[in-house]
């Protein structure tokens, strides 16, 4: 640990400038998309169906006798 402390006090100007920084990022990067988690949407559907699929909220209008359904 020592040894790294050292090294780090030696590079600091390197190390905190745009190239280090850089660096540091796409290391940052590397380690974190690999621990979240993709999500994956699949719908299965009948014949003559109406599927709607979303990943947040879906509002649906519909009309039924000249009347809208499902709008506030």
């Amino acid at each position: 640990m020592d040894n790294f402390l050292v090294w780090v006090v030696d590079k600091k100007e390197w190390l905190f400038s745009g190239v280090g920084v850089g660096i540091f990022a796409w290391v940052g990067r590397l380690i974190f998309n690999k621990a979240s988690v993709s999500s994956k949407q699949t719908i299965r559907s009948g014949d003559s169906s109406t599927n709607v699929q979303a990943g947040r909220d879906v509002i649906v209008g519909m009309k039924k006798k000249g009347k809208d359904v499902g709008k506030n």
